[in-house]
């Protein structure tokens, strides 16, 4: 009889223990909560801590307090200025009206199908309003906040905030990029056709310029060289002037002796004169008079 009554005792402790574990549950720092009796939200607890519920009848749902992340499918985006791009972004969320969130999404893994698709046509609208040079690098900045300010005021709905929207990637399709890229290429190539023109036009230039001045030059030296060549001839002529006045007949013996080397040469002594020609005065007399001595 004792041994049956310690029995009952021990399996009613344990039972009492068991309950005692499920009635009580721990709310994290990093977490909400909501006490659901049968499935309806009876209880909303927001602070961390101990807390209890009636086992069986009440179930805890926890969700995320902290900022969570969303990304969503690339999509093609098509900007005013008819340029289509491929946009790859990502939101920022995250829960504050646990209750509204429950009985809109459910669940956190329902987030995407719910909050995606406003995502996406946040961006096509937002996006299909601006130019590609805005979204790459004007106004990316101020387009992020009207998008995000738009997912956010569709996402409290949910009971979600939008912290942020951001976009990962904005790229131009394969063909485009390809058109772009030979549109560059040729506008590059067309570039360097009028740089080398430009540098081949500057050294015709300067090559004109140089050889104009090289015939300047040539033309002045030629000119100072023939005034030189002629003040010599001139100084020279003086000089054979005065000597013919000085002693006319040194000056004809001289010229005579200059006559003779150019006329009889080594290589060429052939010569057809009279015996008598004056050429060879000198030679029939030593005093150039012309008549030799007896």
């Amino acid at each position: 009889m004792l041994k049956a009554l310690s029995a009952a005792i021990v399996v009613a402790l344990g039972v009492a223990a068991a309950a005692a574990y499920s009635a009580f549950f721990i709310v994290h720092q990093n977490e909400q909560a909501i006490v659901l009796e049968f499935g309806k939200p009876v209880r909303i607890i927001n602070d961390p801590g101990l807390y209890w519920k009636i086992p069986i009848v009440q179930t805890v749902d926890y969700f995320d307090k902290r900022i969570l992340d969303l990304d969503t499918a690339s999509q093609e985006v098509t900007a005013s200025d008819q340029k289509r791009l491929i946009v790859d972004a990502f939101a920022r969320y995250r829960i504050i009206d646990p209750l509204l969130f429950y009985q809109t999404v459910r669940d956190e893994r329902m987030v995407r199908s719910r909050l995606g698709p406003i995502v996406e046509s946040s961006l096509r609208r937002v996006l299909g309003g601006a130019t590609f040079q805005d979204l790459v690098r004007d106004n990316r900045e101020s387009l992020m906040k009207r998008i995000a300010q738009q997912v956010n005021e569709e996402g409290k709905e949910f009971g979600l905030e939008v912290v942020d929207v951001r976009i990962k990637r904005a790229d131009l399709p394969e063909q485009n990029s390809k058109n772009v890229f030979d549109r560059m290429r040729a506008e590059r190539q067309r570039e360097a056709a009028e740089f080398r023109a430009e540098g081949t036009g500057a050294a015709n230039r300067i090559r004109a310029n140089a050889d104009r001045e090289v015939t300047v030059i040539k033309a002045d030296a030629t000119r100072e060289g023939e005034r030189i060549r002629g003040e010599g001839d001139a100084e020279r002529n003086r000089i054979f002037a005065e000597a013919f006045t000085r002693d006319p007949d040194f000056f004809a013996f001289y010229r005579s002796m200059q006559a003779y080397e150019v006329g009889i040469k080594s290589s060429d002594t052939r010569m057809l004169l009279t015996p008598d020609s004056d050429f060879f005065k000198y030679f029939s007399s030593p005093s150039g008079s012309g008549q030799q001595k007896r």
